[in-house]
């Protein structure tokens, strides 16, 4: 399939939840389908929070490194989204507990009794569960800049703001059967054929 871009406008400035983005708009052209238009959005895989690299990344270490020590913090739903990402990836650093985890994670946390507590404390807590081991609450909106605030905490933990939902359970596994058997038992299900009179 060959696929041939025609720039069809000069990128456009968008305004979408307080974000800039540079549409392009582009025909694909292919031998078997209709051109259509595509619209491609670029630089759109995490917040900038309004702030320089160094200035961001500064920012989401500490805030990650003091959600470990303190186990909840109150902030802005965006900043909070952001933090969660990187301390959901933190744990699961702190899960693997090898050489090369530890090192990447004392890349990024402040602290060395923070870096111990995620490859002790958090790891054993959340060594049965797959994913998702913070919660995002959102509480007020701030006065001043009406900013929207949210709080961020680790789940399974003493004084949580919310109960954690029980596990949901497993299904029953069936066993297995045999083509032979499974061929036969669909048949005495299925409602009779119709026959076709041509």
């Amino acid at each position: 399939m060959e696929i041939s871009c025609l720039w069809e406008s000069e990128p456009c400035e968008c305004k979408k939840a307080g974000r800039v983005f540079t549409l392009f708009i582009c025909r694909a052209q292919s031998f078997s389908l209709n051109p259509s238009l595509s619209v491609y959005l670029h630089m759109t895989k995490f917040r900038k929070l309004g702030r320089p690299t160094g200035h961001r990344m500064s920012m989401l270490r500490t805030m990650v490194s003091q959600l470990v020590k303190h186990e909840r913090i109150e902030t802005t739903v965006a900043k909070a989204k952001e933090v969660r990402r990187l301390a959901d990836n933190m744990v699961q650093l702190g899960k693997e507990g090898t050489l090369s985890a530890a090192r990447q994670a004392a890349a990024f946390v402040r602290g060395d009794d923070i870096l111990h507590k995620l490859f002790t404390e958090l790891a054993f807590r959340y060594k049965d569960r797959a994913g998702g081991y913070t919660r995002l609450l959102r509480t007020r909106i701030r006065v001043g800049d009406a900013a929207p605030m949210a709080y961020i905490e680790f789940i399974d933990r003493e004084n949580e703001l919310r109960q954690s939902k029980p596990p949901a359970p497993q299904p029953l596994q069936r066993p297995s059967l045999d083509p032979w058997t499974r061929s036969r038992l669909c048949r005495q299900f299925a409602p009779p054929k119709e026959e076709k009179n041509s």
